[in-house]
């Protein structure tokens, strides 16, 4: 037998060393695909042989502090098609996609896009309503209709309507927040998915008698608010009226808060929408028109009925930062309640600066200059503190900084950065910088909750569907700002300026109210802001309130003659709600001794309601016309107690059937 030649010798060795090579690397390249990668291809094995479709899971509840429910999630379902299954229904796909274009409103080039995929799963629309939905059922079973599923979906609805719509915001098509509560809390409310599962074959159809498994969803958590329905509704009633008596055009804003512990029992911003139809087309434009869905649209909802005063608008406080000012020099003790001072003119860096009143009041207290708002006064005040304490004070008091309420969108405030003199001065009396009314009535919890500056808080405890508490959501304390000793001193003051000064208007039989009023003129010329800001009771503050009403266009826009009002019939609501007793005073009775309650002469002819008024004491305005008309409205309402002689204002509407009649 002849031995191999070399050559033949180096090929065998050569295919030797090249089969090894390949045989180990196959072998590398099965255990790099099973153990490295095993998983990933498991994963599309299963993909390939098994279809899911989703199940919305159950969006949590808002409360408010009661309990009672401000947004649920109804159920109702969804329509989903398997393209790939549709080709074996016994109708053909253009029969199939007019008769669910119909079915569930679409245009017909978008259902036919998505049923002539070559997929498995497309969603073709979402909160489709229980008749909708068993229409289709009806329809699928008829004809034999493959590949059209319809699955649990949630939709979300607002019991209130318009009620605490900036606090709950409102959610998107695919249910997820989109602004307000709804966005903020988009991780605890959300939820998690679940899934139906089903085998399909090679080519991706349903197998036969194949079992669907099911994954259930898991529902969101609920949010508990500090808001309490009740007293939202007051705040809301007492704006809207005040919008239409002063002839409100810019909006307004209130907002109710416990100073003790920071929590937001009420917050209402002008104008308002309608969180189950956000997208409507706000006042003034036209309905047939409007899509709500275009840029240009999206920026008129923002920058109207979207927009939530209360937290992204900064204005100039006017004389209601007069109470910061005050504080401030009680703390550091260059004045005191009984100090001499008055409200001659003063000029500061060559601008003079004198009392809203045309003749000075002259030399009077402290206390009676804070009752009086004399700006010179607190001009003085500033200057006595220098400009390094005086904005010291403004920023411990928060002004400098947001607050963090649980809201997007919250503004920041604008002072100088280098402020001189002149701005000091202006400033101690609320005029050339700005701030959000969240600031203010925060600074205010301060000076009535002993001088503590607490964060406020609208979210109070997150529940599961049993009701458990699983998170809570405690008081958080910024820092202390003035003494106990300051904090009474001021809450006396500002009982004051209610009973004996400048927001008498917000005065209250059987309940100590301390308030400041404000008036502050905006960049736009002739357009004013009057507010009220109160504290109440002044001896054992369980609320502070902020009302603020943006160019009111009626008989005045002086804070203390439209605002305080505002204020006060909130204070009295709310007290009387928390069951707060009463205690009168002397004034009180007597006041009580005459005043009379206004008759309802809605729906009255103009001569009925004259001769009714007269009856009790009151004389009666006429908006409208005289003859032929009926009251529509009135104002004060009925069962309001006013002091005898005052006038009704009747609000009157043209008796179409009567002119029938005559002509």
């Amino acid at each position: 037998m002849t031995k191999p030649n070399k050559k033949v010798k180096k090929r065998m060795i050569f295919l030797m060393v090249a089969f090894t090579t390949i045989v180990v690397g196959l072998v590398m390249r099965v255990g790099f695909i099973q153990i490295v990668h095993g998983g990933w291809y498991r994963q599309k094995a299963y993909e390939q042989h098994n279809k899911d479709r989703e199940i919305s899971p159950k969006r949590g509840i808002i409360y408010d502090r009661n309990g009672n429910e401000l947004a649920v999630s109804a159920t109702v379902e969804k329509v989903v098609i398997s393209p790939k299954d549709i080709k074996k229904s016994g109708k053909s796909n253009k029969e199939i996609i007019e008769s669910l274009a119909k079915f569930l409103d679409l245009d017909i080039e978008y259902v036919a896009k998505k049923v002539n995929k070559n997929t498995r799963y497309e969603i073709l629309k979402k909160q489709v309503d229980k008749d909708v939905a068993d229409k289709i059922r009806k329809w699928r079973r008829e004809y034999n209709i493959y590949g059209v599923f319809l699955d649990e979906d949630t939709k979300r609805y607002y019991p209130n309507g318009t009620l605490a719509s900036h606090v709950l915001g409102f959610v998107g098509n695919d249910n997820q927040g989109l602004n307000g509560i709804e966005f903020i809390a988009e991780k605890y409310l959300k939820g998690k998915p679940g899934k139906i599962l089903s085998e399909v074959d090679a080519s991706g159809r349903a197998v036969p008698f194949n079992e669907e498994k099911r994954i259930e969803p898991t529902d969101g958590l609920n949010v508990v608010l500090t808001i309490d329905e009740t007293i939202q509704y007051f705040v809301q009633r007492a704006l809207e009226q005040a919008i239409d008596e002063n002839k409100v055009l810019n909006g307004a804003g209130a907002i109710v808060m416990d100073p003790r512990n920071g929590e937001i029992l009420a917050m209402v911003s002008k104008p308002d929408f309608d969180p189950n139809l956000p997208r409507k087309a706000p006042e003034g434009y036209d309905e047939n028109t409007w899509k709500g869905n275009t840029n240009e649209e999206i920026k008129i909802l923002s920058e109207t009925v979207w927009r939530n005063k209360i937290v992204t608008d900064t204005y100039e406080p006017g004389s209601t930062f007069k109470s910061i000012t005050s504080v401030a020099g009680l703390e550091e003790g260059v004045i005191n309640p009984s100090t001499p001072v008055n409200d001659v003119p003063i000029t500061v860096q060559g601008r003079r600066i004198k009392c809203w009143r045309s003749s000075p009041h002259g030399e009077e207290t402290f206390r009676e200059g804070v009752y009086n708002s004399c700006n010179p006064v607190f001009v003085k005040v500033a200057q006595s503190l220098g400009i390094e304490r005086f904005y010291r004070y403004v920023r411990a008091f928060g002004f400098m900084d947001k607050t963090g309420i649980t809201l997007p969108g919250e503004a920041s405030s604008i002072f100088h950065k280098k402020p001189l003199e002149i701005d000091m001065a202006v400033a101690s009396f609320g005029q050339r910088f700005q701030i959000t009314p969240i600031q203010l009535i925060t600074a205010y919890s301060a000076i009535a909750n002993g001088g503590n500056l607490v964060k406020p808080k609208l979210i109070k405890e997150l529940t599961n569907k049993d009701g458990h508490v699983v998170k809570t959501f405690d008081t958080e304390i910024v820092r202390s700002v003035i003494s106990k000793e300051t904090s009474k001193t001021m809450r006396e003051i500002l009982e004051g300026v209610v009973t004996y000064g400048g927001g008498a208007r917000a005065y209250v039989k059987g309940y100590r109210v301390g308030g400041k009023t404000g008036t502050s003129e905006t960049t736009e010329k002739g357009r004013y802001i009057a507010s009220f800001m109160a504290i109440a009771p002044a001896d054992n503050p369980r609320i502070c309130v902020l009302v603020i009403l943006d160019n009111p266009t009626g008989e005045s826009y002086y804070g203390g003659r439209i605002a305080a009002p505002v204020g006060g019939r909130i204070v009295e609501d709310i007290l009387t709600y928390l069951e707060v007793e009463r205690k009168y005073t002397k004034k009180d009775l007597e006041m009580m001794e005459k005043e009379v309650v206004v008759p309802d002469v809605c729906g009255k002819t103009v001569t009925q309601a004259m001769g009714i008024l007269q009856q009790h004491g009151l004389h009666i305005r006429i908006e409208g016309d005289q003859e032929n008309s009926f009251v529509e409205k009135q104002m004060p309402l009925c069962d309001e107690r006013v002091v005898k002689n005052s006038t009704v204002v009747v609000y009157t509407k043209r008796n179409e059937d009567t002119e029938d009649v005559l002509e």
